[in-house]
């Protein structure tokens, strides 16, 4: 349950604007609580238990937000870069306000699944070491995928840092001089399904984030779009459990 909080940071946190343009709002009569405009914008509200309405339209109040975002290639996971586009920069201002994080990271060329949110306990739950979420990836790869790869990969393989990696599931799609695959990982070392892949002597050439635990990217969004997740899908990522 929220607690009271200043209305000015309440409505910036919402995106209505910095703490001096919404104390403008207030002057002007276009705040609203509970039927009654208020001229402070200092005051303290709760936004769960009244009413809160900005030129006429009631704000929705969340304290969290929970978003999957199909991550393009060349946008790091990251919340700001001098150099290269962040997945922040793809969000609205509306979500932006949220000061919104990645929930860990995709390599800067790899595509797909990628949760953002502004809920640090849930994100050091699902990033959690002791959690070994599966993360199931799809993958287009450079040379001939075998069945001798499939057990090397159930064993678990060896870095070339001398890492052994634990055992992952690899499912082969299509074999051939590029083959297309999807991998179930446990862990989430430094570029580690590349790096898996050169261990059995093959190349990685295309990479794509489709799972986490039970949730699963959305396939009808594009890439760089992003949606809030639904209920059941944020029961899929609390609920993880491996």
């Amino acid at each position: 349950m929220a607690k009271g909080q200043r209305l000015d940071k309440i409505l910036a946190h919402l995106g209505y604007g910095s703490r001096r343009e919404i104390r403008e709002l207030c002057k002007k009569g276009l705040v609203v609580i509970d039927g009654k405009a208020v001229k402070d914008s200092s005051m303290h509200v709760n936004p769960e238990e009244s009413e809160i309405k900005v030129n006429g339209e009631a704000i929705n109040y969340r304290e969290f937000v929970y978003i999957m975002l199909n991550k393009p290639q060349g946008v790091i996971s990251a919340t700001e870069d001098n150099r290269h586009e962040t997945v922040i920069d793809l969000l609205d201002k509306e979500y932006k306000s949220f000061e919104v994080f990645p929930v860990g990271r995709l390599d800067i060329d790899t595509e797909g699944l990628l949760i953002l949110t502004n809920d640090g306990q849930l994100a050091h739950r699902v990033l959690s070491p002791k959690k070994h979420v599966p993360k199931t990836y799809y993958s287009k790869v450079e040379g001939v995928v075998t069945e001798e790869d499939i057990r090397a990969f159930k064993a678990g393989v060896t870095l070339e840092d001398g890492y052994e990696t634990l055992p992952a599931i690899l499912k082969i799609i299509n074999s051939s001089e590029v083959s297309e695959i999807e991998l179930t990982i446990f862990e989430g070392k430094f570029h580690q399904v590349k790096r898996m892949f050169e261990a059995v002597g093959k190349k990685v050439i295309y990479l794509q984030r489709i799972k986490m635990g039970a949730l699963e990217l959305d396939d009808s969004l594009e890439l760089g779009e992003y949606r809030e997740l639904t209920e059941t899908e944020m029961e899929l990522l609390t609920t993880i459990e491996v």
